[in-house]
């Protein structure tokens, strides 16, 4: 197989060679520069090459050098904290050597061969291990890092295992004769294998009351979470990264304009992780690919992101991958497709586009590995639709193959309303799997109460349009009370502030506690209505003033306690 050509023809990032012979998607250096690139179509003697990098100057007749390797992630400890590009090279240590600006052909590894990690040994001579199977542990910050043997190992027996300090290159283990190390390197491109998928049925707790009540994601599930500018998709993101109980954070930056991409970089350090006290940072691996960063490349990130998340899942961890957003993936896949001169699909994407999108989402998943541990993918794609519209291809493409979507709305942002997620356009198909887990873990009517505070927000919309034509006063006392009732759930228990440190986070039970007292109060107005009390009366109970003031207390969970012991004192001096 030749290894040596010469480029034939450049357009942008796409370059033609020839004299070649690669693989599909096999790895190539282009040019004097050794700019790293990827086979992407092989038209006869010619192989079609998308360029990582600024093809700016390289001209026909250069030098291209095919590696016979496809493009690989390096897996091993140092990922946490790591902040990489699309292709795996680690930004900081690029600009330690060049400064702020990246030249073209340098490289650096994926992780640091310099540096020594403590490992211990889970097994001993002679055991008999398989693929996947942990052999060994390095602590990596406040996180067990678990060395698994070789995905390709089938089964043998450990000729030899050593303890201590070494780097990821070094020899640690002897099995069946092949040699192991701390690092293991996977294409991209393809899923990590596993022995089982399981069923969707443990939600993924993210201490949003909107999400976990209303719109709960599973575990391994898949959500898409579109919004124009300025809605809150990037705070929402970083509330689940904080949050919610998974306990490594994968965050892509896939496009994203240079300035919201250095507040990530900037705000993820200061992030202080609820559950151990530290730097978020030190449970993250951040890939940064903004807009100015050459196309080809951002394409390349989704999944050097979604290889390192299922390496963490293989470990037994429950991974949180936030894609932001899969719209600028989208659109760099336009332009490649059309320096290809494919023919076109709807907006111009690639008639590929669907099926690009289902490859990504499809690969989360809760699963057993092929080691024996329990673990979990969630993804979570941020869509960026031009001017909001949802009804543009990437966003309709993506709604086929998720089972979550989190619909943010200007018009409450405009309201001041935070999150902005719309409760009458959003929806999770995951509701009735995980039902079983909130009647076992939160209480037996959780999944009634949800199904009751949807029907009064739904009931409330269509009143709504009655009172924009006639105005409220011409309401029956019942449907008024409605109205409250929604406002309730509306202003109390759907707002949340992403930046108070009492409600930024609820646990499951106080939201179940919330919502319990808002049905409470439903309830006992209803009796006061049929007492004959006036409907300002029942509005106006100053528990209420108590209850939206609740959820900001230190002591949140004794204050909503008294909240309930006034709403039985206040209703009963109304005679019910």
């Amino acid at each position: 197989m030749s290894t040596e050509g010469v480029i034939y023809r450049v357009a942008g990032p796409v370059v033609t060679a020839t004299g070649i012979s690669p693989k599909m998607y096999d790895v190539v250096h282009v040019g004097k520069e050794h700019l790293m690139g990827e086979v992407i179509k092989i038209v006869g003697d010619y192989s079609i090459i998308q360029v990582y990098e600024d093809t700016s100057g390289i001209k026909p007749g250069e030098p291209v050098t095919n590696t016979g390797l496809p493009l690989v992630a390096e897996l091993g400890p140092g990922l946490l904290t790591s902040v990489y590009d699309g292709i795996q090279r680690p930004l900081p240590v690029l600009r330690d050597k060049m400064g702020d600006y990246i030249f073209r052909g340098v490289s650096a590894p994926g992780l640091d061969r310099e540096k020594k990690w403590d490992f211990n040994p889970t097994v001993k001579k002679g055991d008999e291990v398989t693929a996947g199977q942990v052999i060994g542990t390095v602590k990596e910050g406040s996180t067990l890092h678990k060395i698994m043997a070789p995905p390709s190992l089938k089964k043998g027996k450990v000729d030899s295992i050593s303890s201590g300090k070494f780097t990821v290159e070094d020899v640690i283990a002897k099995i069946d004769g092949q040699p192991v190390q701390m690092m293991q390197k996977w294409p991209v491109r393809i899923p990590r294998p596993v022995s089982e998928k399981y069923q969707p049925v443990i939600p993924l707790i993210t201490g949003l009351r909107v999400l976990d009540t209303m719109f709960p994601l599973a575990k391994g599930g898949a959500a898409a979470i579109p919004g124009a500018f300025g809605t809150g998709k990037t705070v929402t993101q970083q509330s689940l990264a904080k949050y919610s109980d998974a306990e490594i954070v994968v965050y892509i930056g896939c496009g994203e304009r240079g300035n919201e991409m250095t507040e990530v970089l900037t705000e993820f350090p200061e992030l202080v992780d609820p559950k151990t006290g530290e730097s978020l940072m030190n449970r993250t691996v951040l890939i940064a690919n903004t807009s100015n960063m050459p196309v080809a490349a951002r394409e390349a990130s989704v999944y050097t992101g979604m290889t390192i998340a299922e390496y963490f899942r293989d470990m037994g961890y429950d991974v949180s991958l936030m894609a932001d957003s899969t719209s600028r993936w989208a659109e760099a896949m336009r332009e490649i497709s059309s320096r290809l001169e494919e023919m076109p699909g709807e907006e111009g994407y690639p008639a590929y586009l669907a099926g690009r999108l289902s490859e990504f989402y499809e690969r989360a998943a809760r699963a057993k590995s092929l080691g024996g541990d329990a673990g979990s993918v969630s993804v979570i794609g941020a869509v960026s639709p031009p001017g909001g519209d949802l009804s543009e291809p990437v966003t309709q493409n993506t709604l086929r193959i998720v089972r979550v979507f989190w619909a943010l709305d200007t018009k409450l942002r405009e309201r001041r309303h935070f999150p902005t997620i719309n409760w009458l356009t959003s929806y999770s198909m995951y509701d009735k799997q995980l039902s079983g887990w909130y009647k076992k873990n939160v209480a037996e009517d959780f999944p009634a109460l949800r199904g009751w505070a949807m029907q009064i927000l739904q009931k409330e919309a269509e009143l709504q349009d009655v009172v924009q034509m006639v105005g409220s006063d011409s309401l029956p006392d019942e449907q008024k009370i409605t109205l409250e009732v929604a406002k309730l759930i509306r202003e109390i228990y759907l707002q949340q502030n992403a930046y108070h440190p009492v409600d930024a986070y609820c646990p499951i039970d106080r939201q179940y506690k919330m919502l319990s007292l808002i049905k409470k109060y439903s309830d006992l107005a209803d009796k006061a209505l049929a007492a004959g009390v006036q409907v300002d009366k029942i509005a106006y109970l100053p528990a209420r003033q108590r209850f939206n003031q609740a959820k900001y207390e230190e002591k949140v969970d004794e204050e909503l306690a008294a909240v309930d012991a006034d709403f039985d004192s206040q209703f009963a001096g109304l005679g019910v």
